[in-house]
Parts: C-alpha cells; sequence; structure tokens
C-alpha cells in the first residue's frame, strides 16, 4: 500500500476571504476541516486568524492585547497573501 493524498477533489475549493471565527460571515466550517496553511510575502504564517487574497491582506493577533469583550486585539498587514491546502 502506498500513501496516496486524498484527491483535491474531496476538499471545498478555498474561498477569496475567510476568518476562523465562527461569528463571522466569511467563516466555512466545511475548509476547516482540512488543514489550511497561509503563505503572506513568501513566508508560511501559522497566527492567521482571516485573510483575503484579492485585497491583498491578514489579520493577526497583535501580541496580547484583546479587546473589551476577551477576544484578540486584530491588525491588519498588507501584502502578497496564498492560501493553500497542506
Amino acid at each position: 500500500m502506498t500513501d496516496t493524498p486524498a484527491p483535491a477533489t474531496s476538499r471545498p475549493e478555498l474561498p477569496d476571504h475567510l476568518s476562523i471565527d465562527p461569528r463571522s460571515p466569511f467563516h466555512i466550517r466545511a475548509v476547516f476541516e482540512h488543514d489550511i496553511g497561509i503563505r503572506f510575502n513568501g513566508k508560511e504564517r501559522s497566527d492567521v486568524e482571516e485573510y483575503c487574497v484579492s485585497e491583498g491582506w491578514v489579520r493577526v493577533p497583535a501580541g496580547k492585547t484583546l479587546d473589551r469583550k476577551g477576544q484578540p486585539l486584530l491588525i491588519k498587514l498588507k501584502g502578497q497573501v496564498e492560501a493553500f491546502y497542506r
């Protein structure tokens, strides 16, 4: 037996705009059933909370700072964004 990856057709297409926050309208549960990677300006990042490929930005936590609702405070970074399945 050989270890062959699952065919790409079994995975949903990665959207242009995606958020990990389930309260967001850009959260798509089916996509998160697979391992997703984000490459920002040529480097892979593991701390991305939200991204938009067409507009070229990602939102990442600003250290350990929290907003008044206890959620991480996010900052927007602009650059080249690439989303992919691992």
